[in-house]
Formats: C-alpha cells, sequence, structure tokens
C-alpha cells in the first residue's frame, strides 16, 4: 500500500475555557455559586468581594475595573470607574501611595455605636447550640433512678439498641450473646431492664412494636379519659382492622356505639407512633431565592434578589501594580487578571439570563400568580427557549436549583413546567392544576362517603377535563392522599 498526503478541511466546534465557566456556573444554585466563587476568591488576589458598605449608592452589582478597555464598558460587561486618588479615605481601590499615608489614627477608628469589651478578643466564635439525642435525653433519666449498677448497665444496653424512632427490635437472646459470658446474664433481667427504659420520657420508648408503643401512651393516660378501653384493646389486637377502616367489624368485635367508637378513633390518632424522632438529628436545607417577583402597577414582574448577587471587582492595588510593571515576571499576574475579568463577567452573564427566563415565565404563567394553582397553564422548556433566544439545555440548567419568591410562596423554576391533558375544546389543562382540583374536591368530600378516583374522573369531565382514572390515582398518590376505603371515616 502507497503511503500519501492528503490535505483535508474541517470544522469542529471548540469550548473556550471561558464558555465553559460560564455553562458550569449557571447549573450551580446560589448556595454552590458562592461557594464557588469563596474558593476563586482565595486563589485570585486580583479578584475581591465588595462589602456593603464600600460600594456607592446605585453601584452596579458587579464592580468597576479601571483596567478594562472601553469596549468592555457596556452595559453587559463590567462597568468601569477611574482609580480613587484621594488620601481621605483607605477604600480597597486607592492607590499604594495613599493607602500608606494614611494615619495610624485611621485604623483605631471603630465604627458607630461598636464598644469594644477587654474579653472579646478572648471569646471564641458562637456556635449553634447541638440538640440532646435520645441517648443523651435517657441516660440522663437513668442516673436519677436509684437502682444497681448492674441494672444500669442492662438498661444502657437496650438504650444503645433503640433505633431513631425509639425502637427495640433486638430481641433478649441476641442482646445477652453480644456480651461476654462471665457476666452471665439472665434474659429475666433484660426484661426488668426494658420495665425500667418504658417507664422513662418520651412514653412509648423501648416499645418493640407499633401495637406495644400505643399501648404503653394510653396506659399512661388517666383512667378517666373518654375512649381510654377501648383504645387501649384496639391497639392491642385490633390496630390492623381499625387501619383498614373497617368500623362495622371493628364495633362488632368491640361491642360498642358509634361515640365509643368515634372517641377511641380520636384517642388513638392523637398519639405519636415515634416517639424517638423528635431527638433525631434533622439535616437542614437553606434556600436562597434568585428570583422575586412582585405585582407593580397591575403587571407581574421579575426582578433579582440583590442580596443572592455577589458584588466583585478588580482589585485596583494589583492592577496599578500589573499596569507600571509590564515584563515577563507579571505574566501571571496578567493571566490572573484576565480570569478575573471572565469571572465577573460570567456571573453578571448568568443573573442577567436568569432573569430574563424568569421574566418570559411570569409572563406565561400570570394567572398562577392571580388566581393559584389551578389555573397553571401547560408549558415546556422549548416554548420558553423559543422566546429569550436559548437551546433547551441552557434554559434547563437556568431552571434547575434555581428558586422563585412570590406572594404565593417559593417556588423551584422547574415548577412552572408540566405536562397536560386535553379538554373536550381541543384545549390542555396542566397537570398542576389537575392535582389542584384533585386536592380541592378532597378536601371538600363528605367524609363518611369519600369520593373514589371514578368519581373523581367524572366531575372533572363535567368541568370539561378528559382524564383517565390511573391518571387520577397517580396524581392523588404524588399528593400523598390515600385511597378512598382509607379516607372514610364514622
Amino acid at each position: 500500500m502507497k503511503h500519501s498526503l492528503q490535505l483535508r478541511l474541517s470544522q469542529q466546534l471548540t469550548l473556550t475555557p471561558q464558555l465553559q465557566q460560564s455553562i458550569r456556573l449557571l447549573q450551580l444554585s446560589t448556595l454552590e455559586l458562592n461557594q464557588e466563587l469563596e474558593t476563586m476568591l482565595q486563589d485570585n488576589p486580583l479578584l475581591e468581594r465588595v462589602e456593603g458598605s464600600d460600594s456607592a449608592e446605585g453601584e452596579p452589582y458587579f464592580g468597576a475595573d479601571e483596567t478594562a478597555s472601553t469596549s468592555e464598558s457596556t452595559s453587559e460587561s463590567v462597568t468601569e470607574s477611574p482609580p480613587e486618588t484621594s488620601t481621605e479615605s483607605n477604600e480597597p481601590g486607592e492607590s499604594v501611595e495613599s493607602a500608606m499615608e494614611a494615619p495610624d489614627s485611621m485604623w483605631d477608628d471603630a465604627p458607630a455605636g461598636y464598644t469594644h469589651s477587654d474579653d472579646e478578643e478572648q471569646d471564641g466564635p458562637q456556635m449553634a447550640a447541638c440538640s440532646e439525642t435520645l441517648r443523651e435525653h435517657l441516660l440522663w433519666q437513668l442516673n436519677l433512678l436509684n437502682i444497681s449498677d448492674r441494672d444500669k448497665s442492662m438498661v444502657m444496653l437496650l438504650v444503645d439498641a433503640l433505633d431513631d424512632d425509639g425502637y427495640l427490635h433486638q430481641d433478649f437472646a441476641e442482646l445477652a450473646s453480644l456480651l461476654p459470658p462471665e457476666l452471665e446474664v439472665d434474659p429475666v433481667e433484660l426484661d426488668t431492664a426494658l420495665k425500667h427504659l418504658c417507664n422513662m420520657d418520651p412514653v412509648g420508648v423501648g416499645a418493640r412494636s407499633l401495637s406495644e408503643c400505643l399501648v404503653l401512651q394510653l396506659e399512661s393516660l388517666p383512667e378517666e379519659t373518654p375512649g381510654r378501653a377501648h383504645a387501649i384493646e384496639i391497639a392491642r389486637h385490633h390496630l390492623e382492622v381499625m387501619a383498614a377502616r373497617d368500623f362495622t367489624n371493628l364495633k362488632r368485635l368491640l361491642r360498642c356505639n358509634d361515640a365509643q367508637l368515634r372517641a377511641a378513633q380520636t384517642l388513638i390518632t392523637s398519639l405519636n407512633p415515634r416517639p424517638g424522632a423528635e431527638y433525631a438529628a434533622t439535616d437542614t436545607r437553606y434556600i436562597v431565592h434568585d428570583v422575586e417577583v412582585r405585582k407593580v402597577k397591575g403587571q407581574w414582574t421579575a426582578r433579582l434578589n440583590t442580596d443572592a448577587m455577589p458584588r466583585l471587582r478588580i482589585n485596583r492595588v494589583y492592577a496599578d501594580i500589573l499596569r507600571r510593571n509590564r515584563n515577563a515576571s507579571s505574566k501571571e499576574l496578567a493571566m490572573q487578571l484576565q480570569e478575573a475579568r471572565w469571572l465577573i463577567k460570567n456571573v453578571q452573564q448568568r443573573f442577567d439570563t436568569i432573569l430574563r427566563v424568569s421574566q418570559a415565565i411570569v409572563e406565561r404563567q400570570r394567572h398562577f400568580f392571580d388566581h393559584g394553582d389551578v389555573a397553571m397553564r401547560p408549558l415546556v422548556l422549548r416554548e420558553i427557549a423559543e422566546e429569550v433566544g436559548l437551546h433547551e439545555s441552557t434554559v434547563s440548567r437556568v431552571t434547575t436549583q434555581k428558586y422563585m419568591f412570590t406572594p404565593r410562596g417559593i417556588y423551584e423554576l422547574k415548577y412552572f413546567f408540566g405536562s397536560h391533558v386535553a379538554t373536550d375544546t381541543g384545549g390542555a389543562c396542566s397537570a398542576t392544576a389537575i392535582r389542584a382540583l384533585i386536592k380541592q374536591l378532597v378536601a371538600a368530600e363528605d367524609t363518611k362517603r369519600p369520593l373514589s378516583d371514578s368519581h373523581i374522573v367524572e366531575v372533572l369531565s363535567q368541568q370539561g377535563i378528559i382524564v383517565a382514572r390511573r391518571t387520577i390515582a397517580k396524581y392523588r398518590e404524588a399528593l400523598q392522599i390515600p385511597p378512598v376505603n382509607l379516607r372514610k371515616s364514622l
């Protein structure tokens, strides 16, 4: 085979580092963006965050860069401002000479209303108080009991075997096998320790089943409590019958009337089936909304949340040094300057894109802000992408983990998108509106004769909404609404 050289022309799309950074910042949430910016602020000395007191009123939320070219000072880039030359203040944007000539008293000035304490520097940062765990709460009560040390050790063993809800699922034989044989632990001792544990707060802790947990809580109530005797009988033997809402069979088993059964049911539903859950550690997740929606002169408008927008600018001290020393040793500093400019521009572009997409969503869903979920109209990503001139993937990134603050609450931008079903007039109704209608129908139903899924289909068809019964069942389960047999009451 003969070797030869050939010339061939081809086109190839390459993502520049600036475009890659723009895409990455666009898909981050507000909290993730702040974490990303903190890392970049530590790595790049030419980038700094503008504090609230440092920025003048009316200054854009992205800081000025006096080294930027005139072509970059447009509405889509960083707004420039001349470098400060006054020696009366010591802002980060001043020149090196003015900062060195500042009097020593300037550094000792304290803000108005600030008082200094001698012990202030010794005090560490205030930490959030740790909540008490179930184990700590039970061991504190154990130390107050007048029992032997061996019995306390047995109770501690049971406390360590509890789950997060306060239940004891291991049997005594399994617990005894975990202990050294020389201790000669008798299951009777563990049973005595369990009785001590069940007498502790919260009531119901140490139970080995839901039935036992409810019985412990019912027995702790006064004997004259209405429905207590029947409630104990139900919790011990007929809990599954009550869960199935078979009230006719339940009245026959208990030999009681409707009023007595209603009192027992009310008493059981007031109990706590998870007594240890209140001491379980909870993972709190905070949401920072990106956009605020308000009604101005009869029109719903979206605007950015200024508190969530980082205020960034180029450090003027380092920029002045780079301007005066343009040699080979300053190449790394010049590269960091360019990276800082890219970051500021990409962050600004991120918020501009979020605002454009949010405003387009508000215009399409203005009836939702007036009337609620029942007025939500069908909407897909393609409609917003065509309106704002972006790709569907870009709109998908913008609406993920971005939140909108409205008079009706805080919603993720993806909440306003959804599938639709047809109507008899040839139109479409969104899935969100159908779920809202189902919720309204169930809330207004007669609990003695609740609406079935087939009946809900008939009610919606009378309103012109054509939907299948299995679709109603799917939406009902998504709303965590139990089926018709579990919604029936006396």
